[in-house]
């Protein structure tokens, strides 16, 4: 689908759902500006963004950019320590030493919740692939059906990023298990 359907889909969504998102490299930062603003801003809901794939900081460096309103956006950050970013303390950040500790960053999504949230919300994984490189993928899959059932209960949206040119049939067929809906964005 295009940026025009995409954008019309995400607005549609009226009732929490887990959804897919596979994007390319190419429009990377669009798809996750486009969420961030239809969820946060559109829909009011705060947002929890796990970053796997790049730091916190420079998501929150791209966002500013794009003028979205950060104000409501939380991070749970679990890369930027295995790549020696600098990791500034921030009220809406947390970090997780290694995307290999998906118990620790389900608990931190979980702490954001219960801290700083009341009503609904959205989960946002960026992305799938960088946690399938860092854990094995049965682990993985686990991962992903204990925290969609959890967000279920508290009547959270969750997006799970998936980049086209990185995924494989392994993490299809995962995400085809958890997610409600699929969107592939051109």
């Amino acid at each position: 689908m295009n940026k025009e359907e995409f954008q019309k889909k995400l607005k549609s969504y009226q009732e929490p759902l887990s959804v897919s998102v596979s994007i390319s490299l190419s429009n990377y930062f669009d798809a996750i500006k486009q969420i961030l603003e239809d969820f946060s801003s559109n829909k009011n809901l705060p947002v929890i963004y796990i970053s796997a794939t790049i730091p916190s900081k420079s998501i929150s460096t791209v966002l500013d950019v794009y003028g979205v309103d950060s104000k409501k956006i939380f991070f749970v950050d679990c890369i930027s320590h295995i790549m020696m970013s600098s990791t500034a303390y921030s009220e809406r950040t947390v970090f997780v030493e290694s995307p290999t500790m998906l118990e620790t960053i389900m608990l931190k999504a979980q702490y954001i919740l219960n801290k700083y949230v009341t009503g609904g919300s959205v989960i946002v994984i960026d992305s799938v692939n960088s946690l399938a490189i860092h854990n094995d993928m049965k682990i993985l899959s686990e991962f992903l059906h204990l925290f969609v059932t959890y967000l279920r209960s508290r009547g959270a949206y969750f997006v799970i990023l998936s980049m086209k040119e990185q995924s494989n049939n392994e993490i299809s067929n995962i995400l085809n298990f958890v997610s409600d809906e699929i969107l592939e964005v051109e």
